[in-house]
């Protein structure tokens, strides 16, 4: 609004304008009269300081200027932040929120606006911010980030512990020296600031960061994060509640100890985070367990199981040798076997030299006879005759077939694919009457084997090697056969066949007795024997 002693001049000047339009005066453009009310207002309002509700707010534009509106129930002015004050601001506009604001009118001659040109900027109060902050957290809360079945358990020892915060300050010296104390460890810092504008973007930007590190590699993604800063007024934390950092924190899927002012302070994080730690030294604390209490422990759990064995081994010792007790000794469990072994033994001699007996009386029951070799071969030649007639007769009836699939195949095909099938049906034919040729001259074949060495089996046999060696064959006057001296009595007449022929002689001494009769031997087939093929 303008002042009283800006009126008059405002006045006069319109005055005078008019008054030379009356009179021909000199006409002004319309740049002139915007560049009068320009001076006027910023010479009038250089400093103010106004209240009034945020409104319009849509976060700072891609210049880095932000454009709003400040209004009451009554009126609105325009505003206006540059980029430079953006970043001097301890706190970011929102809409809504109701704040002072300090700086100087002026217009924008482009549209005929006035507008206040921001210095400063303020909450108006800290009601206003705390009203600001409860609808926030209970908007957030409905969302369910605030829920205890969203927040993880702490890692019992971590590898790599994160901490987000300033590089200059002193929480980070004390983080740093309380792990140090208790269980040295890898800690990663994300350098951020944890006061002005930007502090929450920053903030959430390094817990996203962390959460997209690899797990394995140069710079391992930590198992735990620390968000830790000191002490300070509601506008000193105004960062630390800002909804995408919440958000942020909430999804992360790193446990997250908030770590934020003193343990009064507290902040929409702490809500957030899986845990909240009162100082930063308290979040050291919660993060990592005391090397030295751990070690103890493990030396006394070590000494519990080296005795708990112990007397294990005791109680499974004397339960061995109770049971050993009752078992028999090895002579006990053996006499058994070694006697049922021992008689076996007495028995297989006796049994070995019975089996022989009687395989030696079935071999010499067993007589071969010429005549019965001759009936052998005979039959195996009228087997392989037949079988050579039923060969030629499966041929020449294939080869008939096959000429009257011909003839009716070459009925039903034109000249090209007949003489393409002719030739193969010819190359068919001819392998398949070349195989039966080697068919046939493989069965001739072992047939004439079989032949020669039932031949020679025969020679083998036959009296007539026997007399080639120089023996010779008695027969008496009536072509019976005489194996014995005994049989031959003084003045018969005796044939003796040489393997040159025979000569007749007169026995000039000997006993003649009657000569037994010998009946026929019977040659039946035992089971289980196979027995002579004669």
């Amino acid at each position: 609004m303008l002042d009283e002693g800006a009126l008059p001049a405002l006045n006069r000047a319109m005055s005078e304008v008019a008054t030379e339009s009356r009179t021909n005066a000199a006409e002004y453009t319309v740049s002139e009269i915007s560049g009068a009310l320009k001076r006027t207002v910023e010479d009038a309002f250089g400093n103010v300081r106004v209240r009034g509700e945020i409104s319009g707010y849509r976060g700072p534009h891609s210049s880095g200027h932000a454009y709003f509106s400040l209004k009451d129930d009554r009126a609105r002015i325009e505003a206006v932040v540059w980029k430079g004050t953006m970043s001097r601001l301890k706190f970011r506009p929102e809409e809504g929120m109701e704040v002072i604001a300090t700086g100087k009118l002026t217009t924008y001659p482009g549209s005929s606006k006035y507008q206040i040109v921001i210095d400063s900027l303020e909450p108006a109060g800290a009601g206003a911010l705390m009203a600001l902050l409860e609808e926030r957290k209970r908007r957030l809360a409905a969302e369910g980030l605030f829920d205890d079945r969203r927040k993880q358990l702490l890692p019992f020892m971590p590898l790599v512990i994160g901490v987000v915060t300033s590089p200059t300050g002193a929480v980070i010296r004390d983080i740093i020296h309380r792990i140090k104390d208790r269980f040295p460890l890898h800690v990663l810092v994300w350098p951020v600031r944890v006061q002005g504008e930007t502090s929450g973007a920053e903030v959430a930007a390094a817990v996203n960061g962390f959460n997209e590190l690899p797990e394995e590699g140069g710079f391992r993604r930590p198992d735990l994060l620390i968000v830790a800063r000191g002490g300070g007024s509601l506008e000193d934390l105004w960062g630390f509640n800002d909804e995408a950092l919440v958000r942020a924190v909430a999804a992360s899927h790193i446990p997250v100890i908030s770590a934020v002012g003193h343990e009064t302070d507290w902040t929409l994080i702490d809500l957030a985070a899986d845990r909240r730690a009162p100082t930063p030294t308290g979040a050291a604390e919660l993060a990592v367990p005391v090397k030295a209490e751990l070690e103890a422990t493990l030396a006394n759990l070590g000494a519990r199981l080296r005795g708990a064995v112990s007397r294990m081994i005791d109680r499974r010792s004397q339960a061995v040798r109770a049971a050993a007790r009752a078992l028999p000794t090895p002579d006990q469990l053996l006499a058994l076997p070694r006697r049922r072994f021992d008689e076996a033994t007495s028995r297989l001699g006796r049994a070995l030299t019975v089996t022989t007996e009687r395989k030696r009386a079935r071999l010499s029951a067993v007589r071969l006879s010429p005549a019965t070799l001759s009936r052998r071969i005979a039959e195996t030649r009228r087997h392989l005759d037949r079988d050579m007639l039923r060969a030629n007769a499966a041929l020449r009836a294939l080869v008939r077939e096959k000429h009257v699939r011909f003839d009716r195949t070459k009925a039903r095909l034109s000249p090209e694919p007949l003489a393409r099938r002719q030739e193969a049906c010819r190359l068919q034919l001819t392998s398949l009457e070349r195989r039966g040729t080697l068919a046939v001259g493989r069965a001739l074949e072992r047939a004439r084997t079989q032949l020669s060495q039932a031949d020679r089996l025969m020679a083998t046999l036959s009296h007539k090697a026997v007399l080639a060696r120089g023996f010779a064959l008695v027969r008496d006057a009536d072509g019976a056969v005489l194996k014995r001296a005994a049989e031959i009595s003084a003045g018969s007449a005796l044939s003796i066949e040489f393997a040159d022929g025979t000569a007749n002689a007169v026995a000039t001494s000997g006993d003649a007795k009657p000569r037994p009769v010998t009946k026929p031997v019977s040659k039946v087939k035992e089971p289980g024997n196979q027995g002579s093929l004669f």
